[in-house]
């Protein structure tokens, strides 16, 4: 649906963020010219959808040929509303799916919505990232405005584009523009859709902004306008690691509950009722996603080439990476207390996906605990109403559609899946329930 264009507030200046106000409806089609969108997953797909929603030409790009063939058949994981909007677009000649990098010529303006994880050690993996933004300014054009949104290191947009911009004869800022503005879509959650989230964008010179906000307004409620891209990518940074900190002490008061025979939820769920000063988060069994288990292993890499150091945040990220481990060693302790080895136990994971809602497995702690109990013996399977396989312990596995028709010594309960039917667990006595939440079940046993 097409939202307000939000004007930049007047007197732009070095050193200085203004947060934009709803103007008048403006509009906005292909007259207003096509933009691409570079990378069609989570968060590009969203985009795609959400510009062609508000009136504009989308050229969808993306290297993978089975993810363009996923897209056109309708075979993604997508909220409903936005698999209504695929469906819809099908064959709408506003919309190109391509794997021709050469059609980003015909864009006035270009979105890059790729992938920016971390390898085995942490650190940045920064290909799919490159080799975008090489390809994006090999094919860049006069008057185009190019526009990161992938989660990064700061100075990433100077680096990656302005940088290689200006060596191939462009005067940026002139005769093409570039801005950074941090995506904002909340996978699986319709609570938090793209025309009621507001956009943060960096970029100098005011016809850079306007040209950002004149975009991002398209699918945004509102936009906050900042000076310059680092401190748009440093903003992005700021949110994700504020989150893991707090998830971090979320699992850290959990475990200090339990120790003190306590349940977390109520806990917090009283501390919220305080309207000021706190922000409830939840413990769990680990984070997934290509955002919390990542994003901040960014600032953590940049820091260290500088040879400085972020103590709370690597004590939040090493709380992070070690809760699989933990949970582990909470099934090992809870079969002991059946008199149990984990050696041969026969094991069920509910859930498989990093969180509720979707069928995403980046990074899922389900993974590394599947892979570790298989590892010490553990005879394991999983049920996950959306993932209908899973590559684990060096093999692909199958999800059971009947979990309850098999034997168990014990069940975690990883991921629950809105609309899930676990009332076959309510008569159990063997759940380790990693969610915190199974308040239906009436015998069972948290982290």
């Amino acid at each position: 649906m097409p939202v307000n264009t939000l004007p930049v507030t007047e007197g732009l200046r070095l050193g200085a963020a203004f947060e934009t106000v709803p103007g008048p409806a403006a509009p906005a089609g292909p007259h207003a010219g096509a933009v691409a969108v570079v990378g069609l997953g989570y968060v590009g797909l969203p985009t795609a959808l959400g510009l062609l929603a508000a009136g504009t030409e989308v050229i969808g790009i993306d290297v993978s040929a089975q993810r363009l063939a996923a897209v056109r058949a309708g075979n993604v994981d997508l909220l409903p509303s936005d698999l209504e909007r695929l469906a819809r677009f099908d064959n709408d000649p506003r919309f190109t799916l391509t794997d021709d990098p050469a059609a980003l010529a015909r864009a006035r303006t270009v979105l890059v919505c790729v992938p920016t994880p971390v390898d085995q050690h942490l650190a940045p993996d920064l290909r799919a990232l490159r080799a975008a933004a090489a390809t994006v300014v090999e094919h860049a054009v006069p008057g185009q405005l190019l526009m990161l949104t992938s989660t990064t290191y700061v100075g990433t947009t100077r680096d990656l584009l302005t940088e290689p911009l200006t060596e191939r004869g462009f005067t940026v800022g002139q005769d093409i523009f570039v801005a950074f503005s941090p995506e904002r879509i909340d996978p699986g959650n319709a609570d938090h859709t793209q025309d009621t989230t507001p956009r943060v964008v960096g970029g100098t010179g005011r016809q850079t902004i306007d040209r950002a906000v004149d975009v991002l307004s398209r699918t945004a409620s509102s936009v906050y306008v900042l000076d310059s891209p680092e401190a748009a990518e440093m903003t992005k940074l700021w949110e994700n690691t504020f989150r893991a900190v707090n998830i971090a002490l979320a699992n850290e008061f959990a475990d200090n509950c339990r120790v003190l025979g306590l349940d977390p939820i109520p806990v917090i769920e009283a501390a919220a009722t305080k309207p000021f000063g706190f922000m409830p988060f939840y413990p769990g069994p680990g984070v997934g996603g290509h955002c919390i288990p990542c994003d901040p292993h960014y600032l953590l890499w940049q820091l260290r080439a500088e040879r400085v150091t972020s103590p709370l945040v690597e004590a939040a990220m090493n709380n992070i990476a070690s809760r699989p481990h933990h949970v582990v060693r909470r099934v090992r302790e809870a079969l002991g207390e059946r008199g149990k080895p984990l050696t041969g136990a026969r094991i069920l994971i509910v859930g498989m996906a990093y969180k509720p809602g979707v069928a995403d497995l980046r990074e899922s702690p389900a993974l590394e605990i599947f892979d570790e109990l298989a590892r010490q013996g553990a005879r394991v399977r999983f049920t996950d109403s959306m993932v209908r396989a899973a590559h684990v312990a060096g093999d692909i596995q199958e999800s059971l559609l009947s979990p309850q028709t098999h034997a168990w010594d014990l069940v975690l309960v990883h991921t629950v899946h809105p609309g899930d039917d676990l009332t076959w667990l309510d008569d159990r006595d063997d759940i380790l329930d990693a969610t915190y939440r199974l308040d239906t079940v009436a015998a069972k046993e948290t982290l």
